[in-house]
């Protein structure tokens, strides 16, 4: 049971962070439980909300709370490790993982390549594209949020269905070989829209990824922007000296 010491030098939301804490690294909390709410807090130690809220918010930013949009707020699960070294899909890494991978297909259109697009896929302006935007799930908890563009003319029948699935696996069946991507990433704030669709708080960290990928002819295949919940995701890079 918490004791709050209100005359203690130690700030009232840390010493109620310090508690979460505690309760979360000695297995009394378990990832995917919920936690009281800021008013249950507040009405059982007698603490404003603003208090408790500082306290949780901090959580939430150290990894150890997960803040669920219309939910509550959980116990984090612990993170999905993804290496940066091969070209795998979405798909193919989740299921490595033992997790059942599903995409949520938010909006497919064929649109004239935008000036950014055209250049990142390095085809005309206005040459006909794949826009997908899909949010990207595993065992129904929401990763990623993910923008896609693909030459029509490399997957002329691509339907909506298809998208729903592994748009690399798709790619090999119809006869493409994929070769290598380059990646960028970037660390940001979600704003509210992506926040929403991520269920985490707006302002939330996620990291972006840009990326290209190739095939064996040296063309470009896709270019994707993903952002990743930063709570919920974590990347190593394998390295070696030359």
């Amino acid at each position: 049971m918490l004791q709050i010491d209100k005359k203690s030098p130690l700030p009232i939301y840390y010493q109620i962070e310090s508690y979460l804490k505690q309760q979360i690294d000695d297995g009394f909390l378990q990832p995917g439980d919920l936690i009281p709410s800021e008013r249950e807090f507040s009405e059982t130690y007698d603490v404003s909300r603003m208090t408790v809220r500082q306290a949780i918010k901090n959580l939430v930013n150290d990894g150890y709370l997960d803040r669920q949009k219309g939910r509550g707020t959980f116990v984090a699960t612990n993170k999905i490790s993804m290496t940066l070294s091969g070209l795998t899909s979405f798909t193919e890494e989740i299921k490595h993982r033992g997790m059942r991978p599903y995409s949520r297909l938010l909006s497919f259109q064929t649109i004239p390549a935008p000036y950014k697009v055209s250049r990142r896929l390095s085809v005309a302006l206005d040459t006909p594209v794949y826009e997908m935007k899909r949010l990207r799930l595993a065992d129904e908890q929401v990763l990623a949020l993910e923008t896609a563009y693909i030459p029509v003319s490399l997957l002329p029948e691509l339907t909506k269905e298809d998208a729903t699935g592994s748009i690399y696996e798709y790619a090999e069946q119809a006869g493409l070989h994929l070769k290598n991507a380059t990646q960028t990433l970037e660390a940001r704030s979600a704003g509210e829209e992506e926040a929403e669709l991520l269920t985490i708080e707006p302002g939330a960290p996620v990291l972006l990824i840009d990326q290209r990928t190739y095939l064996d002819s040296g063309d470009m295949f896709e270019y994707s922007r993903s952002l990743f919940r930063g709570d919920a995701y974590s990347f190593t890079v394998a390295m070696e000296r030359s």
